[in-house]
């Protein structure tokens, strides 16, 4: 599996655990709340949920049926549409064994939380994640950046006297681009351990557990939404 169909089996799964919805209104979804995906088309959306399907944490509904209707295999599909001749509409539902593989994927930690893609899908999902996990992807994500900043440093100081006007300056446009992000990291990271603190310090706190959904108050001036990886010029 590529990195970018995992990202995009990890934001379709997120979104269905939200409510069922047709391939439409997913892929409307994915590009207004998932800006990284706002280039992908329904040739890329369909053979993900193919296989999401066929792995068992996704099953088929038509459409404007109860809950409780059995799931449609391929072939009823076809057949429903022959019959009314025209293509019958699907609803895409999220399988217990499907919420349960979407947990496990929020509660993953790792170097790929972090890169670029998959951390903007991983922080629109924060809603949903472990304040301790949201933690971790938030500091990760920070140490990477940094480690990409100095990087950046070293290089621009070996080549800046090889520089024209022009790329000297779009070199300077991606370390304010990682300096803003880093930042912007610096402030949420404060804001959970400001919330998990009062959490310890009030009274209940020791006899409660961290729950998804909690923010622990973000910053009030930001909208809260990671900066855009593609307006990063320089990787």
């Amino acid at each position: 599996m590529s990195r970018r169909s995992g990202i995009l089996e990890f934001a379709v799964l997120g979104l269905l655990r939200e409510s069922p919805m047709h391939g439409y209104e997913l892929r409307k979804r994915l590009n207004t709340s998932l800006g990284i995906f706002r280039a992908f088309s329904y040739g890329t959306l369909y053979p993900c949920l193919k296989t999401l399907v066929a792995s068992g944490w996704l099953i088929e509904e038509p459409a404007g049926d109860s809950a409780d209707t059995a799931p449609v295999t391929g072939r009823s599909a076809a057949s429903s549409s022959s019959l009314t001749g025209r293509r019958a509409k699907i609803v895409y539902r999220l399988t217990a064994e499907g919420k349960e593989h979407f947990e496990e994927l929020l509660s993953h930690t790792g170097p790929d939380a972090w890169e670029d893609e998959h951390f903007a899908a991983r922080f629109a999902f924060f809603g949903q994640t472990e304040r301790d996990v949201r933690m971790r992807v938030l500091e990760g994500r920070r140490s990477r950046l940094e480690e990409r900043l100095e990087k950046m440093r070293a290089s621009l100081a070996r080549t800046r006297e090889r520089l024209d006007d022009y790329t000297l300056e779009l070199q300077r446009h991606g370390m304010e681009s990682v300096e803003r992000e880093v930042r912007w990291l610096n402030e949420l990271i404060e804001s959970e351990r400001s919330g998990r603190d009062r959490r310890r310090s009030s009274p209940e706190g020791s006899a409660q557990q961290d729950t998804p959904g909690e923010t622990g108050g973000l910053p009030r001036h930001r909208d809260n939404t990671p900066p855009d990886p593609s307006d990063d010029t320089a990787k």
